[in-house]
């Protein structure tokens, strides 16, 4: 029997793994929290204490907790430390989902940033909007700034591919190639 394993890139141990070019330095963000907030964001802010409006797309995100904003009622609440709010239903009219496991999230810094995200979506990055869940680099993603880099978070599923594909596009604004 034919093995179909052979056709899929083998995931990195994202605990070391790094990409650095002049430029730029990408590197995996390992044991953030992560929980989906589904529907009265208001009630959500309010019961759990995240502090400040969730960013969009090229938003700043700041500190060790904070929130990004996917939809009109759906959000990522992010955290270097455990959230402490249970999930499941709320009668304040919201669901949170844990969903640290599901997604993998990747740090891009350097001065060629703008450079790079050129490659992966058509928005301009100086112009933030409401939702920080686009395509990037062909897939869906959620796409943010935290303090001096930029944030992307993709199905764990989707991260060797997303890898494969930073690193050629790492090489190819380090080259300071058009393709």
């Amino acid at each position: 029997m034919r093995d179909l394993a052979e056709k899929w890139s083998v995931a990195p141990d994202w605990r070391n793994a790094t990409i650095a070019v002049p430029g730029l330095k990408i590197g995996a963000v390992t044991g953030l929290h992560q929980r989906l907030v589904s529907g009265d964001l208001a009630a959500w802010a309010e019961a759990s204490g995240f502090d400040g409006p969730a960013v969009g797309a090229f938003g700043l995100a700041e500190g060790n907790r904070y929130s990004v904003r996917l939809a009109r009622d759906r959000l990522l609440a992010v955290s270097t430390t455990p959230i402490g709010m249970a999930t499941g239903w709320f009668p304040e009219g919201f669901a949170v989902t844990e969903i640290s496991a599901g997604l993998q999230v990747f740090e891009v810094e350097g001065p060629a940033l703008d450079a790079f995200i050129a490659r992966g979506t058509t928005l301009d990055p100086r112009q933030p909007s409401a939702s920080a869940a686009l395509s990037f680099a062909g897939i869906s993603a959620i796409v943010y700034r935290h303090q001096d880099g930029l944030r992307v978070h993709v199905d764990r599923g989707l991260a060797a591919y997303l890898w494969t594909w930073m690193e050629t596009a790492a090489a190819n604004v380090a080259a300071g190639s058009e393709n």
